[in-house]
């Protein structure tokens, strides 16, 4: 498919805009063709309002009508096929295997939610049949389900440009869930955006439903996101990306005369704990691994690990030298954009000139997009009395941390700032005496892992990926995993309502086959009414 430089609006292409905007080979810096335009004001409203329009019609599809769109967005995208994959490679510097696998998880999570639209249990259907006879008062028919809340703006995100761009996890919970979306693209890799936004649309023509159920806007100003998330018929945003983006949007969105929530990942330092049994064990081999994960992605990822914490004593001294050197013979990377690599090398010299901190290996110097692997020592006691060192340092960058007890290291956890992650390494023997530890960062994170590391987020029904403020603006929800839908629904109870008036999924013959909870109990079996 030929780029042409344009949005989606509602199933066609739309251009109106007078100012352009290219994406650059983070490689070479060479500008690519086509230019793409900045959304006006008017097609964002238009936009928005055409989601706002289809809204009825994506709403009342049954679940498994749902589930068959998403496959179809997911076969769609699939037959894209290796110019997709060609044009991402020159926007983001990502390689050809990365690309591939990204591809497959992006078909692989739409594929997902259309097996959890079938299986019905997403959509919390309740049922408490009437008790006209109970004393003193009698009960009402009350029969509760998740709908959907409306028309959502999603945010790509520039170092996932597939599973958390256009057709990602965001966007693909709200078709899932009923909503309408409009996709703000990242500047970065636009010509990826439009490719995929096509087969997108064409799904949603396949399938008759209104154009308006699916737009991409593109825009490289924050003016685009902002009247975006200022349009009345806009009821959700989904976010992934930096702290001060993130809060900016969840900001204007609180301000609206109809505040709306915004889920907004805004990133994690990942902190990973060691204690001295794991680090006796072969400290070469963990620091290999460590400093894997640390690099994987050139370190853009919300989970690469930004902070080791280890105890005092001779373990520690020999997993730091091994550490050092694993880091020193580290490759450099390349960001997705230039703007990346500008903010990393800022941010790394602003924690060296912080006094106490030392750089063990690696460098800050770098050109372009180049993203140079950094290690910094630090002790327990430095970091937490100089916060600006406990916010994340978005790169290929970690701070090695001693403390020196494990105490000291739960008085670390406790002081830190909402995380994605916490991982603790630790033999068998010593989970017993870190409770303590664990139990802190039970509520400093999201997901706790044990004698692995953070990256690598798998996409399934288990999975929880966000935190307490700032990793996410509602620790409450996730952005990855099937539950990643519960962003998009909101609860609707019926009273007193006779069959034919009520939904398909609460009427007393189950017509889809729903397995509901029913005075208590669940069951996929008809309501008999008393």
């Amino acid at each position: 498919m030929e780029l042409e430089g344009t949005h989606w609006i509602a199933g066609r292409r739309s251009a109106e805009g007078s100012e352009r905007f290219q994406a650059v080979d983070p490689t070479t810096g060479e500008t690519l063709e086509p230019g793409f335009p900045e959304a006006t004001s008017a097609e964002i409203a238009q936009a928005a309002d055409a989601a706002e329009e289809a809204f009825t019609a994506l709403a009342a599809l049954a679940p498994s009508e749902r589930a068959q769109l998403l496959e179809t967005i997911a076969d769609e995208i699939f037959e894209l096929g290796d110019p997709l994959l060609e044009r991402l490679g020159r926007e983001t510097a990502l390689p050809p295997a990365r690309l591939t696998g990204e591809r497959g998880r992006t078909v692989g999570q739409l594929r997902l939610f259309a097996e959890l639209l079938r299986d019905g249990t997403c959509l919390d259907a309740r049922i408490d049949t009437a008790l006209p006879d109970r004393e003193p008062l009698p009960r009402p028919d009350l029969r509760r389900v998740l709908r959907p809340l409306g028309p959502v703006a999603v945010f790509g995100a520039s170092n996932f440009p597939l599973a958390f761009s256009v057709a990602g996890g965001d966007t693909a919970s709200a078709l899932a869930a009923g909503c309408p979306v409009v996709v703000k693209g990242h500047p970065a890799h636009p010509g990826g955006s439009e490719l995929v936004a096509a087969a997108v649309a064409k799904a949603v023509a396949k399938h008759e439903l209104p154009g308006g159920a699916f737009s991409l806007v593109h825009g490289a100003s924050p003016r685009v996101g902002e009247e975006l998330v200022d349009h009345p018929s806009i009821k959700s945003v989904g976010f992934t990306g930096s702290l001060r983006a993130g809060r900016a949007l969840f900001d204007r969105a609180a301000a609206r005369p109809e505040p709306i929530p915004v889920h907004a990942e805004m990133g994690s330092s990942n902190p990973v704990f060691f204690l001295t049994g794991v680090l006796s064990q072969d400290p070469a081999a963990l620091a290999a691994a460590t400093v894997g994960s640390l690099t994987l992605g050139a370190g853009q990822f919300c989970t690469n690990p930004g902070m080791l914490v280890v105890p005092t004593g001779a373990e520690a001294d020999g997993f730091r030298e091994a550490l050092v050197a694993a880091v020193s013979d580290a490759p450099t990377g390349t960001a997705v954009h230039a703007g990346i690599a500008e903010s990393y090398r800022s941010d790394l010299q602003t924690f060296l000139d912080t006094p106490d901190v030392e750089l063990l290996a690696g460098t800050v110097g770098g050109d372009g997009a180049a993203l140079q692997p950094a290690l910094l020592g630090v002790s327990a006691t430095t970091l937490t009395s100089r916060p600006h060192l406990l916010s994340e340092l978005y790169g290929p960058a970690t701070l090695l941390i001693t403390a020196d007890s494990t105490d000291a290291m739960t008085a670390l956890a406790a002081a830190l700032p909402g995380q994605l992650t916490a991982t603790l390494h630790a033999t068998d023997d010593e989970l017993a005496g870190a409770t303590g530890l664990l139990s802190t960062l039970s509520r400093r994170a999201g997901r706790l892992v044990l004698r692995g590391f953070p990256t690598g987020v798998e996409v399934s029904p288990a999975m929880h990926h966000g935190g307490p403020y700032p990793a996410s603006s509602d620790e409450r929800t996730t952005s990855v995993g099937t539950a990643a839908i519960a962003r998009f629904l909101r609860p609707t109870c019926w009273q007193d309502f006779p069959d034919a008036a009520l939904p398909p999924e609460l009427r007393d013959d189950n017509p889809l086959g729903l397995l509901r909870l029913v005075n208590g109990q669940l069951t996929r079996e008809p309501v008999t009414r008393t």
